[in-house]
């Protein structure tokens, strides 16, 4: 589930919600019951495994990739 944050304009709060995906309908605002509503925050990403732009260029062709070269690859790179 991600963390939304809401912004209020009666009083310039702004709170964090965990809730499940795509739930950004307007909230009351903690600190003064007003209309809080979604505002767009930047998120922290982290890319495990494979597949990703970093070892998608490790496989030579560019038009059908060989997913189990690529993974081979990524795990080579990852164990070292």
């Amino acid at each position: 589930m991600p963390i939304y944050l809401f912004h209020c304009s009666d009083c310039d709060a702004e709170h964090e919600e965990l809730l499940p995906l795509g739930e950004t309908a307007d909230r009351s605002c903690p600190a003064c019951g007003g209309t809080a509503t979604h505002k767009f925050a930047r998120i922290a990403v982290k890319y495990e495994g494979w597949g990703f732009t970093a070892t998608d260029s490790l496989v030579g062709d560019t038009k059908g990739k060989d997913f189990k070269q690529l993974r081979t690859k990524a795990e080579e790179i990852s164990d070292s």
